[in-house]
């Protein structure tokens, strides 16, 4: 059996097993070994009977005295049991576990793990697990065990089970990749023991040591790729753009002057420009501080220097809005701007597509539909991708290979903490843009449960009947027995019958049709509608300066920077903006992250406060593309690790010939396959 043996190549692991193993996200042997635990139970205390400690979990070792026996209580199924070891006697239970009469032997020794209960003059055990005792180790008790994200169809105790045969029978499949010198400078165990120690840790020791080499290596190897990224774009040369006078000229075709924070970003793209070396930066600006102007003066700069620029954006409704944005600027200087999406009709297309290739079209303005191979343009110099957290590293590089040693920029909304950014975005420049324009107003931001509804309701009509507009978000399309959240299609029944009867109300979803998406932000940009009902398909870059007041319904259910995103889809205008906050949660994370809301307008102190609350895996709220998700490392947590690896990343780096170095191909292979799937770019 081999790491990169398909999951069903595992004893015991038939077709329906592995059907299930795949569904959440397990595919081979090796990502089995990486399917790390979220938690862990420590059972590695084993009492007497006369030992239980009442009203808590306990774990014991007992012989089955009396055989188990089902008795039914209408559908309930209640399975009981005697046991006893020296010290005394002891019943345990369970519920609608009808196999454990014909599982559990009498006279046969188990370790059970379970809750122990004195009710009146009854002394009971509601057994949650058990094991029998034989000559292997114990897996589920008697030791600290681990717990794993589960999915459907698949238990703590089959699952650990699989882990544990599977960690026996590849042990020496498991080589190790980190070079002997790093891992001695860096006082890092070998990837076995890693691997053993996380699943099943011998003690507390081991699990720490053994957790402190795999985040390492994570952080690691993904700082060597983000350097062999910057590596094969940023050393080479770059077209070199006239900058003389583009500022001012923007500037004066916009009609307003740019903020501090925007001249010093322009500034540093202009250097770039100018200095015969391919540009890779990344913009980052909170909501609402003028990362388009920007976009579009540098655009500019591209165009009057002979080049086209080519800007990706998410989604469609973004896309056509930054389309409409730049096509009102470029006329003025009789550029042509052309839209390129996945609604456009072939006949069309094709005319777009001719005009980028013949050069007439200087700015392309499109959805994934411009990475297309048979999208080719005359003299591609610029590239910005929009909101770059839902791109990946991939995409970016087939867009900017579609010219020749293209400048690169990413442009984010989301403000990220600087330790997330570098590792993020390690193949970048770093720009940011930490000033809004002046005018802009706070926006009024207010939590409160759901007994507040109706009052938050009479609040938006009235807002409303004077002119304003306003933005209702839902968490989901559609009720759910599983997650108990408003759905679009049931509030907007609701709210239409009674509490915003009479008003203009639309609804714009994810399952939509992108021509019906794109009709229904059209008449709510142009007034037509005064309350937009949504899912956070409106989070992104859509611009209403007329909406001034965004609710969120099952707050809790959001991300602090998702709700930030959100906020930030009113106050565009110049009357005062609202943002309500309704979260009937109790547990002390929803509850900060409401106060933090109220507290601060400050993206990045509430993308700090996110990332400690929730973790790099789900800081945007949604799955990075491109990005590898972590599996182990929590930069919040790891700071010190991050720092080490770091070090690391970069004293290897300044060596041009690690490649070459004995002992450094498993390394080299395993930062080449994390971006480049195992085809490194060349350089």
């Amino acid at each position: 059996m081999l790491l990169s043996d398909d999951i069903s190549a595992i004893k015991g692991v038939g077709e329906k097993k592995a059907n299930i193993l795949k569904s959440a996200g397990i595919l081979t042997v090796g990502s089995l070994l990486e399917y790390f635990p979220r938690d862990y139970n420590d059972r590695s205390n084993v009492k007497c009977i006369n030992q239980l400690v009442e009203n808590e979990e306990n774990t014991f070792v007992a012989y089955v005295d009396s055989a188990p026996e089902n008795t039914h209580i209408g559908k309930l199924i209640i399975t009981k049991a005697r046991l006893k070891d020296d010290t005394g006697g002891i019943n345990v239970v369970w519920y609608n576990q009808a196999y454990i009469k014909k599982a559990l032997k009498k006279d046969e020794k188990y370790i059970f793990t379970g809750v122990y209960h004195k009710k009146n003059y009854r002394k009971e055990v509601v057994v949650s697990e058990f094991e029998k005792i034989d000559l292997n180790e114990p897996i589920n008790a008697g030791r600290i065990v681990p717990v794993y994200p589960l999915t459907t169809g698949l238990t703590q105790k089959v699952l650990r089970n699989i882990i544990k045969t599977t960690i026996v029978d590849i042990r020496t499949q498991i080589i190790d990749f980190m070079p002997v010198d790093i891992r001695k400078e860096y006082n890092l165990c070998d990837r076995n023991f890693a691997i053993s120690n996380i699943h099943f840790p011998e003690d507390d020791d081991s699990f720490f040591i053994a957790r402190r080499r795999l985040v390492f290596e994570e952080l690691f190897v993904l700082q060597m790729a983000l350097f062999v990224l910057k590596g094969s774009t940023g050393v080479k040369s770059g077209p070199i753009f006239s900058v003389e006078g583009a500022e001012d000229i923007c500037q004066n075709a916009m009609g307003f002057n740019f903020t501090n924070a925007q001249k010093r970003v322009i500034n540093d793209i202009k250097n770039d420009f100018l200095s015969g070396i391919e540009m890779n930066r990344l913009i980052q600006g909170d909501v609402g501080s003028g990362k388009t102007a920007v976009a579009i003066t540098v655009a500019f700069m591209a165009v009057k220097s002979g080049y086209q620029a080519a800007l990706m954006a998410p989604t469609e409704v973004l896309a056509n809005q930054h389309y409409e944005t730049f096509k009102n600027f470029f006329d003025i200087f009789d550029i042509e701007v052309c839209i390129l999406n996945g609604s456009i009709r072939k006949k069309e297309k094709d005319l777009i597509k001719a005009d980028i290739l013949s050069g007439k079209a200087k700015i392309v303005i499109g959805t994934h539909a411009i990475i297309q191979k048979d999208v080719e343009f005359n003299n591609l110099g610029l590239v910005i991708t929009d909101e770059q957290h839902r791109f990946g590293v991939k995409q970016r590089n087939i867009l900017s290979k579609k010219g020749k040693n293209t400048h690169v920029i990413v442009m984010t909304a989301t403000p990220i903490p600087r330790t997330l950014a570098l590792i993020l975005y390690g193949d970048l420049s770093i720009s940011v843009i930490n000033e809004l324009p002046p005018g802009r107003q706070k926006i009024e931001t207010y939590a409160v449960n759901s007994s507040y509804h109706s009052r938050a309701y009479s609040f938006v009509r009235k807002n409303v009947e004077q002119g304003g507009q306003a933005y209702i978000v839902c968490p989901m399309v559609e009720e759910s027995d599983v997650v108990e959240a408003k759905a679009v299609q049931t509030l907007i029944k609701e709210v239409s019958e009674n509490d915003f009867k009479g008003l203009k109300i639309a609804v714009l979803h994810g399952k939509m049709k992108p021509t019906d998406k794109e009709s229904v932000m059209r008449d709510f940009a142009n007034g037509k509608t005064q309350i937009l009902i949504s899912t956070t398909v409106i989070e992104v870059g859509v611009n209403v300066p007329n909406a001034t007041i965004m609710l969120i319904e099952n707050a809790e259910r959001f991300g602090l920077s998702q709700l930030h995103q959100l906020r930030g889809r009113v106050g565009r205008g110049d009357r005062q903006s609202y943002c309500i906050l309704i979260s009937d949660a109790k547990n002390d994370i929803a509850k900060e992250r409401m106060n933090v809301m109220k507290k601060t307008n400050d993206g990045f102190e509430i993308s700090e406060t996110d990332l400690k609350l929730r973790g790099p895996g789900e800081f945007f709220g949604t799955k990075q593309h491109g990005v590898p998700q972590f599996k182990i490392a929590n930069l919040y947590k790891d700071a010190d690790i991050l720092s080490q690896a770091q070090k690391a990343a970069v004293k290897l780096n300044k060596d041009n010939n690690w490649r070459k170095r004995k002992n450094y191909e498993l390394l080299a292979q395993k930062v080449d396959k994390l971006f480049f799937d195992g085809e490194r770019i060349e350089l």
